[in-house]
């Protein structure tokens, strides 16, 4: 299945260009269905079709969806929504309040997620192309598998564990509902879809993004940005779509000249910026760009006798690899500098690397569990992090044994051998500093 992801700034066409893509996809015989995740709903309004709650077909071989978070509340997730209704009624909140806050934040992001692993699986659509919210919403959207497994993992033994001794004590004297094995079952199903879709973005022969922005100053740096912080989470930027430009017939000596000048400028600081990447333009109609003739307009000027499903590039923006007998870490870094990158060691198994606004937890290859962080560089705009696999030796500690950079078992208690162990780290690595993200103690350094 071919995946295809627009995004940008608010406002500048990402639901246009999508809409185009998707149906001149249609035209050219692929099976297709065009996902909003965007919350805003202005799908129907650019196709010019009303589109209900579920997949509504809009021409031969297009369908298209607006994902309505009500209907999959209750349609996906019956059985948590209920719970965390129950529970919140338990605590004294009213019936209305308690449905309302059964309903989290970001369930558009999750719902669209899951479609993407269901025509995955069905193999019913040959293209699926995604529109999605402004750049932040979409760079928590497609985070979300990372940031969900990571907890959902650490999270069910615990849970697990607790209702076996909860259901024997608390809920006898207690009014307050315990997860059934349905909702336990279902925060199950919502790990294994996540890691399927994990797989999905990061394929990047089949996935990729297209950033979407206006010849514009400010939207300029903010797609730098976003491309900055989608090569962070390994999703493979294709191409950009240089959407309302002014047609050069429209010169007219006057206003439009003056915005054709400036536009020009910005055209040549993209070009400075973004290249080698592919770039297409699309330049502002007469009247309004709305409806599937219009969007047939607007894909001619952007794919001409092109095949808009060919991905322009299938690089992977993070890779592992050995030179000379050591293990590093590529990651691709565009416009960054190297001041403004940090690493942190969180467990054996996981680094997060922090750059700008926006962090990512790495899990490590089983090869580099517990490998120590020999030191990172930036080489023609990549981050590269060097590792050191450890001898699993052991050290004498008082009276108990542990391995280097473990926690001692006798002293969890007082935290004492979570402190030595972060010494233990620190001293190993080239330069050390220490933060605490979010609240959370970590060992951390900063790039060289």
């Amino acid at each position: 299945m071919r995946l295809i992801i627009y995004t940008g700034k608010g406002g500048v066409g990402k639901t246009s260009a999508s809409a185009a893509t998707a149906y001149r996809l249609s035209r050219l015989g692929y099976r297709t269905i065009l996902v909003s995740a965007d919350s805003a709903h202005s799908l129907g309004d650019s196709l010019g079709v009303d589109l209900g709650k579920t997949i509504t077909n809009v021409a031969e071989n297009f369908d298209a969806l607006e994902i309505d978070i009500i209907h999959e509340m209750y349609s996906r997730w019956n059985d948590i929504q209920q719970y965390v209704s129950a529970f919140m009624l338990s605590q004294g909140m009213g019936d209305i309040s308690a449905e309302e806050i059964a309903i989290f934040p970001g369930m558009e992001m999750i719902s669209a997620l899951f479609y993407l692993n269901t025509f995955s699986k069905s193999g019913e659509y040959d293209v699926v192309v995604l529109d999605t919210a402004p750049t932040g919403e979409t760079l928590r959207l497609l985070s979300f598998p990372d940031v969900s497994n990571w907890y959902l993992d650490r999270m069910f033994s615990m849970v697990r564990k607790m209702i076996g001794v909860a259901r024997a004590t608390v809920g006898r004297v207690m009014d307050m509902p315990l997860p059934s094995k349905q909702v336990m079952d279902s925060l199950e199903d919502i790990k294994r879809n996540m890691r399927d879709v994990k797989a999905i973005l990061e394929d990047s022969e089949k996935t990729t993004v297209r950033l979407v922005l206006n010849p514009e100053h400010m939207v300029i740096k903010e797609t730098m940005r976003a491309y900055t912080y989608l090569c962070l989470y390994n999703k493979n930027v294709e191409a950009l779509v240089i959407n309302r430009m002014v047609p050069p017939e429209a010169d007219d000596g006057g206003f439009l000249s003056e915005k054709l000048k400036e536009q020009e400028a910005h055209m040549e600081e993209i070009h400075n910026v973004f290249d080698p990447l592919t770039m297409k333009r699309c330049y502002m109609m007469r009247t309004e760009l709305r409806g599937l003739d219009k969007l047939d307009q607007m894909a001619e000027m952007l794919f001409g006798d092109e095949d808009p499903a060919t991905v322009y590039a299938s690089e992977s923006p993070m890779s592992f690899r050995t030179v000379d007998g050591v293990d590093e870490l590529v990651m691709k870094m565009p416009f960054v500098d190297k001041s403004e990158v940090e690493l942190f060691r969180i467990d054996s198994s996981m680094i997060m690397v922090h750059v700008g606004s926006q962090k990512r937890s790495i899990q490590l290859p089983d090869t580099l569990t517990r490998a120590e962080v020999a030191g990172a560089s930036f080489k023609d705009g990549n981050l590269v992090i060097k590792f050191k696999r450890r001898d699993y030796g052991t050290q004498r500690r008082g009276d108990s044994e542990v391995r280097v950079g473990e926690q001692g078992p006798d002293r969890d208690d007082d935290g004492q051998g979570r402190e030595e162990a972060r010494g233990r780290l620190r001293a190993s690595t080239r330069q050390a500093g220490r933060r605490r993200p979010q609240g959370q103690e970590q060992d951390g350094q900063r790039c060289p």
